[in-house]
């Protein structure tokens, strides 16, 4: 697997990064991973659990953006309230963003510290390019589909408009910034077969 890195209690790990942009198929790479043996680290499942009511995600987002994005009868996050707000302004965007990934960056370092030695530690993260957190990383997984394919799955499986679909993606990395980061690169434009092959025949060639 690798020299990995050494972490605080000295135990070497191989830590992969996985990324790729809403709707490429990295949820179903991370989940292959996950049966191989990896042990993933989901950014966006820590996110939205620092989200919950009375958590400290959500109380800092309370205190910023209001009481609008907010649900009064639940307390829960109203995320496309939040989403309306952050995708159609930047400075927002960075604002949310400054809030949450220092919080799921603590969590993460105590996942790390649980994880067996000898372990491949994959960060699913949607935005690790954007973050910079690419660099920390022995390997970078991208996983990439075409635009309008990307597109015509928010819209045909999460019931989005289409042009929010863009506006959602458009908001993060490029392709062309996230194949500069990639060691390797899965590509799903075709069936989600082809896609988990790809992944198992990685994984056969970490352990050669």
């Amino acid at each position: 697997m690798g020299d990995g890195v050494s972490r605080a209690n000295t135990r070497p790990v191989e830590t992969v990064g996985l990324t790729g942009g809403i709707a490429s198929g990295k949820s179903t790479v991370s989940r292959r991973l996950a049966e191989l043996g990896a042990v993933v680290i989901d950014a966006d499942a820590i996110a939205r659990d620092l989200q919950k009511p009375g958590q400290r995600g959500l109380t800092a987002i309370r205190g910023h953006f209001g009481e609008s994005v907010i649900d009064p009868t639940t307390g829960e996050l109203l995320r496309e309230e939040l989403a309306r707000v952050v995708f159609n302004d930047e400075l927002q965007l960075e604002t949310l963003n400054g809030m949450i990934h220092p919080m799921v960056r603590e969590e993460t370092a105590r996942l790390i510290e649980q994880a067996a030695p000898g372990s491949v530690i994959v960060f699913d993260m949607p935005l690790l390019v954007e973050t910079g957190q690419h660099a920390d990383m022995d390997q970078v997984l991208v996983v990439e589909a075409p635009l309008e394919e990307r597109v015509r799955r928010m819209v045909t499986d999460r019931g989005m408009d289409p042009e929010h679909a863009r506006r959602r993606i458009a908001a993060q990395a490029t392709d062309e910034q996230r194949l500069a980061a990639a060691t390797t690169v899965f590509d799903n434009s075709g069936s989600v077969e082809d896609l988990l092959s790809q992944v198992d025949t990685w994984w056969r060639q970490q352990g050669e």
